[in-house]
């Protein structure tokens, strides 16, 4: 069985397009593990393109945890929030949200067969890569194979006039960088979800109180300007003389 990975982001969405066109060979499904936090755009991507997915012969399956619930019935927390002492605490989403979900589905349907996961890593993610911890499943990385960067991976998708999805991760990530927190910014519901979330979680881990940005401070009280919207003097206003790389 050969499935890959599906997180609606550019490089995973990527190898989906690449196997609907034929650029890669073929999969038998595509797997989503919905953690049910995704941004507002990634779920309107993905109703967007599901259809075409699947008209072109690559099957989209959804599957969701049991409940992902940002802290559980014991008290622990699921996000690497920051702690207000300084570090961050361990992160249990992606296992309980997205390997134990696929991997769920996987036991149920691959009737003894082992698995291909094809993974959505690129070139400049080369870092990320991993052995598959159990047997029946190789980790495979399609884009490292054909020597493919994340910019490789949108020049792909414009070549063939395939919309570009935005980057996609939980809309209260602690790892978002902060033109990410100013995405999640710019949709109220999804700040309204970030907000909120963050201050659930701020004393369910005591001693400590929990952030989920950096600056440890509550998300509605980050300043999420950029450096010309706090006054800076931008130094691009000009049109560029010709001499920028020189």
């Amino acid at each position: 069985m050969r499935v890959i990975s599906l997180g609606w982001g550019v490089q995973s969405f990527t190898l989906a397009a690449m196997a609907a066109l034929g650029d890669l060979q073929k999969v038998d499904y595509a797997i989503h593990a919905d953690t049910t936090h995704e941004r507002a755009a990634t779920y309107e991507f993905a109703d967007s393109w599901s259809w075409w997915l699947e008209v072109s012969g690559v099957p989209v399956i959804t599957v969701k945890a049991d409940a992902a619930k940002i802290v559980n019935n014991f008290g622990g927390v699921m996000i690497p929030a920051f702690i207000e002492n300084g570090g961050m605490i361990k992160r249990q989403c992606t296992d309980n949200w997205k390997r134990i979900p696929i991997r769920r589905w996987l036991q149920a349907h691959r009737k003894g067969e082992r698995v291909e996961q094809l993974l959505g890593i690129s070139l400049d993610e080369v870092q990320r890569m991993r052995d598959s911890d159990v047997k029946y499943i190789e980790n495979v990385y399609p884009l490292i194979d054909k020597r493919m960067t994340r910019h490789d991976c949108i020049l792909y998708l414009q070549r063939h006039g395939i919309q570009v999805p935005e980057k996609s991760a939980c809309v209260f990530c602690p790892f978002q960088n902060q033109s990410e927190w100013r995405a999640v910014m710019d949709n109220p519901g999804d700040f309204i979800k970030a907000t909120y979330n963050d201050e659930f979680i701020r004393e369910a881990r005591m001693p400590g109180r929990l952030y989920v940005h950096p600056a440890r401070v509550p998300l509605g009280e980050v300043d999420l300007r950029t450096a010309e919207e706090k006054g800076q003097l931008s130094l691009w206003d000009n049109e560029c003389s010709g001499v920028c790389g020189v």
